[in-house]
């Protein structure tokens, strides 16, 4: 297709790229719409470097290999029958990754790329990666690519069994905008000194967040006001200060103003491959083991001249072959067991390291292209030696090949851990971004597929929408609107036709929990999340830990992710840690006092959601409660007051039959939120006003707001006035063409006028006067309304509308993103465009590939250490910002273990179990629970209902009681977790609450 087609594509079809753009932002991604790229090599690596592509005018995949069986375990674009027919990999992968993305413009290379290859057509390109390529040629192409002018940017990648490596060089000066793509925030003041230097101190100890050298630029400042619009550079005193220039000749600081952190472009160098050899910049991912980059970095070294003197890799499981390549690091200190776990699984393949080291390799990618965020420089190493390290003892035989698709795998874990993955009951919940990763990474690996015992049973309730295609790698454009999970099923399926999975359209919440139950829990080995909210995540921990079962989390925010690794008896769970609850806006400031776009963004929201969802839910709940208007009129005319009747009524009073009435109404509003609104708090509080101190009431963070005058003309005033008479047509049935409205609205432009309004001080005192009780004549109105209803037969049921961001036919984002702006340029706030809009009103979590590619496989590597056993001190979690970039593995936290009294402890994990029967007592219960733990229960609660309090009046007479009596189980349930408090070692202490104590209410009743 002709190159403007991929440039056009963001405003063409900004839904299939939205959540990327909100990452990237607009330049970046024009930038790549105008890039081509160079990818060498299609194996397990270099197809998972392909698949993070986002939005580029044109890629070119090379590969000289045709498919073997051995590819079908870590290519996931391969296909049996393409193994069969013996056709090359380039050509298979080809048409798949193309089907990805209809604005990238796929081609295919499978000349030989050798040393005699002559490398100036590689010009064409802005950057080139290579994969599966010898060091020899790597140098070779790295030094051709640095040599250009402009320098083409070039990433090297290898994977050899359980280490890998990332190599950038983008060039001798390689100029980055973005360093961080943060977005920068507005900083309110507190004060500024008149002095050199001047401190600037921020408002409410508000950190700023800023770095010494780093510039801001100043706005409505009072008073000093010759800083308004500079840009200073800071000196950070503390994180609440920071000094800045001279300013004891300016005027004295009064009051206000803010300051945004000014971004400025960061300049990064590069060396070749042959000068970094020696002195090599490397990444530390592991603080727990610092010096293993440079140790793998001389390991994989030595790994090549083992090529050069043998042609070929050591061969799997040969002690003799490992001998030789430690003889090869002598002049390194390498640890031994790296080199040996490195020489046995040389030849092997780890495809979830593959996907979390092509995740990272395809963000440097993009950086590469568009100059946004910070390079890595210049090396990265992983490694999962802690994954093979506890399989050294197992027989040689377990890593040999044996001809099908897992051998690759086999020569990295052997085949008693394959069939383990085989044997797993994993339970996924949530099929999206992470979802579809995930799946790709069970049917590479083989999880579930024994029949007598496998499954992956999966579920979302989701429907794919077309802002999905663009990361969710297994659905396709005619996949939309059809179920994520039987969708993913299928698609996953057809990677490994052996795989055994089981897909559910249900949310996983207490309503499902007939379906979820213990039973179900009990019967997997494993579950995790790929979900994207806290809550679902919470309630998923719970029901891990009561089950004792195994959770794997992940999640991404932009080129943010997160793993974390909950193992029973191990680690802590989710719910043992809270992150600080997200701020809410207060309701004056929406109301009243917004100082930021998000407030407005919020506003406009609120506006939506009251207008076109609660008020007529409101209203057809009204009618749903009374059977018939007659009925409530003859209530009504008898003087009965009925609840809610007044609000209903106001609503069918001003219900609009016509489309031009909707214009009407749409102006009203118009008029109400942007003029009226602005004149009455004027009038309310004065320009001059202020406080008690003397300060001046309107001062920063509080902005004055100016009356708007409406202006058919004017764009903005056009689109809120036809989308919200669009909603209002929409949720009172009322048709209407968008092209008629158009016309309409600008042939009768008159009707618009609306005459002045008066402020008064009664007006500012509506909210009182909600609460007032309607007058009789208020009343009399009302009925009138509801007899002129039933005469002309005007139906009494509305349409509540959804909020619906990705619809842009529907007029929800119109309405949203015009009255944001105009409440914003009333209180002299700088509008958002639509996408910022977007992101905020829709609470648009920002997504990209190469992130849900990395916490996918680093998620996928935790999977087989799980299911070996593996000690404490294997498993890692992990904190990564690809944009920095920094990748952090750690420990999880290990779980805490709590006394109750005489070397008696419990955790989380621990649940202790009573089995009664139907008449057993609380007494009897309370006398089990200190026979069987020898502990004294105090206080015994069932949820929020206390069972027994000793303090509380007549709760000694429940001693008595059958437990099936104070708890009333309902017929299934076959066992509750009470809430069993001790009394403490010393008197006075308050008492202690344990573990949960389960009561089974029939002997067989236990955990099958």
């Amino acid at each position: 297709p002709p190159s403007s087609m991929a440039a056009d594509s963001m405003e063409i079809d900004d839904s299939l790229y939205s959540r990327q753009r909100y990452v990237l932002g607009d330049r970046a991604m024009h930038q790549m719409a105008q890039s081509s790229v160079f990818l060498s090599g299609m194996g397990g690596l270099g197809i998972e470097i392909a698949l993070c592509f986002v939005a580029v005018q044109a890629v070119t995949l090379h590969d000289t290999k045709q498919c073997e069986t051995w590819d079908l375990g870590c290519n996931f674009f391969i296909r049996k029958e393409d193994v069969l027919s013996q056709r090359r990999r380039v050509e298979v992968v080809c048409p798949r990754v193309a089907e990805l993305n209809p604005y990238v413009h796929v081609d295919i290379s499978s000349s030989a790329l050798d040393d005699n290859t002559d490398l100036s057509f590689l010009r064409k390109y802005q950057c080139v990666i290579l994969t599966e390529a010898r060091l020899n040629l790597q140098k070779r192409v790295n030094d051709f690519c640095h040599s250009q002018q402009p320098p083409i940017r070039f990433i090297g990648c290898d994977a050899y069994g359980i280490c890998v490596r990332v190599f950038c060089d983008f060039g001798d000066e390689f100029e980055v905008s973005d360093p961080t793509g943060e977005e920068p925030k507005e900083i309110f003041i507190q004060n500024i000194t008149q002095d050199n230097p001047g401190v600037v101190t921020c408002m409410d100890n508000q950190p700023h967040g800023l770095q010494t050298g780093q510039s801001v630029i100043f706005r409505e400042v009072g008073g000093m006001v010759e800083l308004n619009g500079t840009t200073q550079q800071v000196s950070v005193l503390s994180p609440h200060s920071f000094a800045i220039r001279d300013t004891s000749l300016l005027q004295p600081y009064a009051h206000g103003g803010f300051f945004v952190l000014v971004k400025t472009p960061k300049t990064y160098r590069f060396e070749t491959l042959e000068q970094q050899l020696c002195d090599p910049q490397v990444l530390i991912p592991d603080f727990s083991k610092p010096e293993a980059p440079l140790q793998i970095h001389a390991a994989m070294l030595a790994l090549e001249t083992f090529q050069e003197q043998h042609s070929r890799l050591p061969n799997v499981g040969c002690l003799q072959d490992a001998d030789v390549l430690l003889k090869l690091t002598e002049e390194a200190p390498v640890n031994t067991e790296l080199v040996h776990c490195l020489s046995r699984t040389a030849r092997g393949t780890l495809p979830p390291l593959a996907a979390a080291v092509g995740g990272v390799a395809s963000q440097e990618v993009l950086k590469a292209i568009t100059g946004k965020f910070a390079p890595l420089q210049q090396w990265l190493y992983l490694d999962a030696v802690e994954v093979v390290r506890p399989l050294q003892a197992l027989a040689t035989e377990e890593f040999f090949p044996r001809g099908d698709r897992y051998d690759g795998l086999r020569a990295c874990i052997g085949e008693s851990m394959c069939l383990e993955l085989h044997k797993l009951r994993v339970f996924m919940v949530g099929c999206g971004a992470i979802g579809c990763e995930m799946l790709k990474n069970f049917a590479l690996l083989g999880v579930g597929l024994a029949k007598s015992s496998g499954e992956v049973c999966i579920t979302d309730p989701d429907l794919i929408e077309k802002s999905n295609l663009n990361r969710q790698f297994l659905f396709r454009p005619h996949h939309i609107q059809k179920p994520k999970s039987t969708t993913a099923a299928e698609a996953t399926c057809e990677i490994n036709p052996d795989l055994q999975v089981e897909a559910h359209l249900n949310k996983v919440c207490p309503a499902t929990e007939n379906i979820y139950n213990d039973s179900f829990y009990s019967s997997l080995n494993l579950v995790v999340t790929a979900l994207d909210n806290v809550e679902a995540r919470r309630y998923v921990d719970s029901r891990c830990v009561s089950n004792q079962r195994p959770l794997l989390d992940s999640g991404t925010m932009g080129t943010k992710g997160h793993t974390e690794i909950i193992v029973p008896n191990l680690t802590e769970s989710y719910n043992s840690h809270r992150d600080p609850p997200e701020e809410e806006i207060p309701f004056c400031t929406l109301k009243s006092f917004p100082s930021v776009i998000e407030h407005t963004i919020q506003w406009a929201r609120d506006k939506f959601e009251n207008a076109f969802v609660h008020k007529p839910s409101l209203y057809n709940s009204f009618w749903q409660t009374h059977s018939s208007a007659e009925v409530v009129l003859q209530r009504m005319q008898t003087g009965e007051s009925l609840e809610g009747s007044f609000q209903v009524i106001k609503l069918l009073s001003r219900r609009p039959s016509r489309w031009e009435q909707c214009i009407t109404v749409a102006r009203l509003k118009f008029e109400k939120y942007f003029k009226r609104k602005a004149l009455q708090l004027l009038h309310s509080f004065p320009l001059d006003t202020r406080l008690k101190d003397g300060s001046l009431f309107w001062q920063s963070p509080k902005r004055p707001p100016t009356p708007i005058e409406f202006d058919l003309k004017d764009s903005l005033h056009f689109t809120f006035i036809v989308s919200t008479a669009r909603l209002f047509a929409g949720i009172y049935n009322i048709s209407y063409t968008e092209k008629v409205a158009h016309a309409y609205l600008r042939r009768h432009s008159e009707m618009l006028m609306i005459s002045d309004l008066t402020p008064t001080d009664e007006s500012a005192k509506k909210p009182d006067q909600m609460k007032m009780p309607v007058s009789s004549e208020e009343e009399r109105e009302a009925i009138v309304q509801l007899e002129e209803a039933i005469a002309t037969d005007r139906g009494l049921q509305m349409s509540p509308l959804q909020f619906e961001k990705d619809d842009d036919s529907n007029g929800h984002m119109d309405f949203v993103t015009s009255a944001s702006a105009l409440r914003a340029t009333m209180y002299s706030i700088e509008p958002a465009d639509r996408l910022k809009t977007k992101r905020i009103a829709g609470k648009i979590i920002p997504a990209i590939a190469t992130a849900t590619a990395a916490v996918a496989g680093l998620v996928a590597l935790e999977l087989i250490k799980v299911v070996g056993g593996y000690e404490f001190e294997s498993f890692k979690n992990c904190f990564f910002n690809l944009a920095i970039p920094v990748i952090v593995l750690t420990e999880p936290a290990i779980v805490k273990r709590t006394l109750i009294r005489n070397n008696i402890y419990f955790s989380i994990w621990d649940c202790w179990t009573i089995f009664g029967h139907e008449d057993f007592t609380l007494s009897e219960f309370m006398n089990a629970v200190r026979e069987k733990y020898g502990i004294e229960p105090t206080m015994v609660v069932h949820g929020v209902k206390m069972l027994y309090v000793p303090v509380m009046p007549g709760h000694s007479k429940r001693l008595k009681l059958t437990m099936q009596k104070l708890i009333k189980p309902s017929v299934d349930r076959r066992y509750v977790d009470l809430t069993v408090s001790f009394a403490p070692e010393a008197d006075g202490d308050e008492d202690l609450p344990g573990p949960p104590v389960r009561y089974y209410f029939s002997p067989g009743a236990g955990t099958p």
